[in-house]
């Protein structure tokens, strides 16, 4: 059984957070160096962040800057920022309401394989969702967890967004729960024409607690992870 530390970071802006998980995954890498450099055998920690953000837009090293169809001036008037980031995958948007999760994980420690790690979270989100009615499923070549894929109203729930370097991950996945869709208005989400995106809220026509849904995540990602979390 791994131990995971966790943090739960609430409201807080995305470069702070950015600069969090960087300092966290400096901290695995050091320790990585040194193992391999003086022949030791030190165990390296792993650590997940709960967060939410303020408005802000976010692109990945491989995105398309035109898929934000919004101009600095226009940022400002939505109170939204913006940043060009590390993470795989293309544009998406961050807000209040929604839980946004980071795993550092030394995946040394669980197993070496990105594919499996990407399904695994997608698994914990589905997993999440169905205790709630809700049925998530994959989209082939997508990732992050759709509603009705195959139909004219396929959209997205949750998105997935990871960096891994010496098996180290960054970035993670970010759920839409009571989520002002609004925000998604003004870029093409993941780069993906023609697709909507929801949230709990709107499936279920309610607000949801989100400190309910967290404890759910924690849950499945505890089972799928063989992980046990150390609160700090």
């Amino acid at each position: 059984m791994q131990k995971v530390k966790l943090i739960d970071l609430g409201l807080k802006d995305y470069k702070e957070t950015w600069t969090c998980q960087e300092k966290y995954f400096q901290k695995i890498v050091d320790i990585k160096v040194d193992n391999r450099k003086n022949n030791l055998s030190n165990k390296t920690p792993n650590y997940f962040l709960f967060v939410e953000h303020p408005h802000v837009y976010t692109l990945g090293k491989s995105g398309d800057m035109n898929n934000l169809l919004l101009n600095e001036e226009q940022l400002k008037e939505k109170g939204a920022t913006f940043y060009k980031i590390n993470r795989g995958g293309d544009i998406t948007y961050h807000g209040p309401q929604q839980i946004v999760g980071y795993p550092i994980l030394d995946l040394e420690n669980f197993f070496t394989d990105i594919h499996k790690y990407l399904r695994l979270l997608e698994e914990v989100m589905i997993l999440t969702l169905a205790e709630y009615g809700i049925t998530g499923t994959r989209s082939e070549g997508e990732t992050g967890v759709w509603l009705d894929v195959g139909t004219p109203f396929a959209r997205k729930i949750c998105a997935l967004g990871v960096r891994a370097s010496r098996w180290i991950t960054m970035h993670g996945f970010a759920l839409n729960v009571n989520t002002n869709l609004g925000y998604f208005d003004h870029i093409i989400p993941c780069g993906i024409k023609g697709k909507a995106v929801t949230s709990m809220q709107v499936e279920l026509g309610k607000e949801i607690d989100t400190q309910e849904v967290k404890e759910k995540i924690k849950k499945h990602f505890c089972t799928l992870f063989e992980a046990e979390f150390i609160e700090e």
